[in-house]
């Protein structure tokens, strides 16, 4: 999809067009794997890397322009927004010390951005979602301004015909409504490739699936969203949600998600699996095109299967198949999409490096894995990993097994059979598989940034904590230790400028409220059980109506029959109010001048907070 400028699909000709393409590129598809035209040897990896870009405060930037300009190398790429961006890492044969070189190139274009970002202030962060992430860097300015960012929101909306909602539930919830895509721009990954043979295709997707929730228990880095403690992987719901085309109606929808597991095992060739793909989700988007592939390979081109690629760049499976062309040959490849970025690059080579000693040292029992394992397990291993992580436990070859026991009795050998078979470097091997063996025997990345915000909330506001904990993410990995041996922070990793608090530093978001046509007292009475002075109020369509506070109210405590109405008639209506954005200063001084101990925090007409005078 970088690659090309995509349109929206809209008029008739242009959908006719697409099509006529789409369907070139399947049957081009068909032909060159039934002519044996495809690449099965020697296999290559690649990887890319996503990371995010932080401000001086830990906030995520609004500089990816000006650092990748700044850089002005083409591994290099722009993502969704404007605090995201991404390296495509160089092709390695799968050999000797392949896993070094590409961690020797990853950190060297590291540095080179690095170096950009300083000189515009920013920092890099290595993690699955920026903890800082709040709604006011969701909104459209930070959405990178290319055409094609624009072009797939509009699509997705126009599909949708409402608000996307994301409803995710783990230790907190987190429940609302959004009217971009960009919540899937919160996302940061490490993309894993690697090329298979298209003969045994179907084998190597299915094992690909069976080995996703065992590898990502122990790859985990993602646990916070808004402040809420989620998933350890919140990315898998989060990124499911985010660009989910589906509305909910009243009747059960069957289709399935544009961000996916998959429902059943493959058993199919890889022509089948791309024509499933089409029949299964609505194109979306399109692009200029001057032949078609039949054309091409008719005349001994090798195609591109534009429109297919295009297609399949808007259906986002975790183990996602893909096509490309190397040298004037075609290939197959499995793209990891489910590996989180960070903590550092030592965890996320490793993490690189047991997948695929796993997908080449799959057992003979395993070799048609559809037989011996029920899929509803292995998409619900998949699953209990994104939820719990390390916690997990999983049904595997028949038995009820937990993450640890799994990867250090069953799976860390497989992986060290599949590398050595390749010719990988022992020395690498031992290395990098040593990492996950130490994390699996002490914590992974969610499970460090859970332990750390809980003991940063205990002595600091909720946003403070997150910045603690972001800048002590980037002093861990400056250092290059691997997360098994990170310390939790001690707090003064950073501490906020006065002059730059705002009133969501401070502000209350757990919030006792009530509407105009409750009882004045019951309303009075849970001011008074809960010791709270005040409360907002809101009318029948939940937006800001009016205040109650206590030194005005709780005399009429004292008369009962003076509470037998609606609480409409006590509240005050002339309100003074902040945004979260307002200078807490600012905030302050309203307070002062008006002689009130209490702001409502508004978005608009919604409520989102409060802010008190004790709170400052």
């Amino acid at each position: 999809m970088g690659e090309l400028n995509v349109k929206k699909l809209s008029g008739s000709s242009d959908k006719i067009e697409y099509i006529d393409q789409l369907v070139a590129d399947i049957e081009a598809l068909d032909k060159m794997l039934k002519m044996g035209m495809f690449e099965n040897s020697p296999i290559r990896i690649g990887a890319e890397q996503e990371f995010c870009l932080a401000d001086e405060s830990w906030n995520p930037s609004n500089k990816a322009e000006k650092v990748l300009e700044e850089i002005n190398d083409d591994h290099f790429t722009n993502e969704l927004t404007r605090y995201n961006l991404e390296i495509n890492l160089d092709p390695y044969l799968l050999e000797g010390d392949c896993f070094s070189k590409l961690h020797e190139q990853l950190d060297r274009l590291l540095l080179k951005a690095k170096e950009a970002a300083d000189k515009v202030g920013d920092r890099i962060i290595l993690t699955g979602i920026l903890p800082t992430i709040d709604t006011p860097f969701l909104g459209m300015d930070y959405m990178t301004p290319m055409q094609r960012y624009r072009v797939l929101n509009d699509a997705i909306k126009s599909i949708r015909k409402e608000d996307i909602e994301l409803h995710i539930k783990g230790v907190d919830e987190v429940n609302l409504h959004h009217d971009t895509i960009l919540y899937e721009g919160c996302n940061t990954s490490f993309q894993c490739h690697l090329q298979i043979d298209p003969d045994d295709f179907a084998n190597s997707y299915n094992w690909a699936q069976a080995i996703a929730g065992p590898v990502l228990s122990v790859c985990t880095n993602s646990p916070l969203l808004l402040g809420k403690e989620l998933w350890e992987e919140t990315r898998i719901a989060l990124f499911t949600q985010s660009v989910d085309t589906r509305a909910s109606t009243f009747i059960l929808n069957e289709k399935e998600s544009r961000v996916s597991f998959g429902t059943d095992w493959v058993c199919c060739s890889a022509a089948d699996f791309f024509k499933d793909a089409v029949i299964q989700f609505r194109s979306l988007i399109s692009t200029d095109f001057e032949s078609d592939s039949l054309t091409e390979l008719e005349s001994g081109k090798t195609p591109r299967l534009r429109a297919l690629q295009l297609h399949n760049g808007t259906i986002y499976k975790w183990n996602r198949v893909c096509y490309g062309v190397a040298d004037g040959k075609p290939h197959l490849r499995i793209e990891n999409r489910y590996l989180p970025s960070g903590p550092t690059t030592d965890d996320e080579i490793a993490n690189m490096m047991l997948w695929v000693g796993l997908m080449r040292g799959r057992p003979k029992e395993f070799e048609e894995v559809h037989k011996v394992m029920n899929f509803k397990d292995v998409k619900g291993n998949f699953f209990n990993a994104a939820r719990y992580g390390m916690a997990a436990q999983f049904y595997w070859n028949g038995e009820l097994i937990s993450s640890h026991d799994l990867l250090l009795d069953h799976l860390l050998p497989m992986a060290f059979r599949g590398l050595y078979s390749m010719g990988v470097s022992p020395r690498d091997a031992e290395h990098y598989l040593s990492i996950i063996e130490k994390r699996t025997r002490s914590n992974n990345g969610s499970r460090w940034m859970v332990e750390a915000y809980r003991k940063l909330v205990k002595h600091h506001s909720v946003p403070d904590a997150l910045k603690i904990l972001v800048a002590t993410m980037h002093e861990r990995k400056e250092k290059k230790y691997t997360v098994d041996a990170w310390q939790l922070p001690r707090g003064d990793e950073y501490e906020v400028p006065e002059k730059k608090r705002v009133v969501r530093d401070f502000m209350t978001t757990k919030i006792l409220s009530a509407q105009e046509n409750d009882s004045a007292q019951l309303v009075l009475k849970m001011m008074e059980w809960k010791n709270i002075h005040h409360t907002p109020i809101l009318d029948n369509n939940l937006e800001l109506a009016g205040l109650l506070s206590w030194t005005d109210v709780s005399h009429y405590l004292d008369k009962p029959e003076d509470l037998k109405k609606s609480i409409r008639s006590l509240m005050k209506t002339d309100l003074i109010t902040v945004n979260a954005d307002t200078p807490l200063d600012e905030a302050k001084s309203l307070m002062e001048k008006n002689n009130i101990h209490c702001l409502p925090v508004v978005n608009g007409t919604r409520l989102v907070g409060i802010i008190t005078s004790n709170d400052i």
